[in-house]
C-alpha cells in the first residue's frame, strides 16, 4: 500500500474512534436531559395531583370527624334513654300524687287546671 493511502486509513480509523469515544462520553448527559425535560414535562401535573389529594383528604378528614361526632350524639341519647325514662317515672308519679290529693280534698281532676310545665 501507498502512504497517502495508508494514512487515509488511519485517519478515517482515527476519527472513527474518536467519534465513538465522544458519543460514549456524552451518552449519560443526554439521558440526563432527557429525564431532566420529562421531570420538568410532569411536573406541574404531579404537583397538581397532591394538592387535590391533599385538599379531598381534609375534606375527608371533616367529614369524618362529622359521621363521629354524630355516631357520638346518637351514643349519648341512647344511653339517656334511662334518664328518659326515669323522668318518665317520676312525673306519672307526681300526677298520681296530685290526683290523689286533689281526691282528699274533694275536687275532681277534670275540675282543676292543667299543671305548668315553667
Amino acid at each position: 500500500m501507498e502512504e497517502p493511502e495508508m494514512q487515509l486509513k488511519g485517519k478515517k480509523v482515527t476519527d472513527k474512534f474518536t467519534e465513538s469515544v465522544y458519543v460514549l462520553a456524552n451518552e449519560p448527559s443526554v439521558a440526563l436531559y432527557r429525564l431532566q425535560e420529562h421531570v420538568r414535562r410532569s411536573l406541574p401535573e404531579l404537583a397538581q395531583h397532591k394538592a387535590d389529594m391533599q385538599r379531598w383528604e381534609e375534606q375527608s378528614q371533616g367529614a369524618i370527624y362529622t359521621v363521629e361526632y354524630a355516631c357520638s350524639a346518637v351514643k349519648n341519647l341512647v344511653d339517656s334513654s334511662v334518664y328518659f325514662r326515669s323522668v318518665e317515672g317520676l312525673l306519672k308519679q307526681a300526677i298520681s300524687i296530685r290526683d290523689h290529693m286533689n281526691a282528699t280534698q274533694g275536687h275532681s281532676p277534670e275540675e282543676l287546671p292543667p299543671p305548668s310545665l315553667a
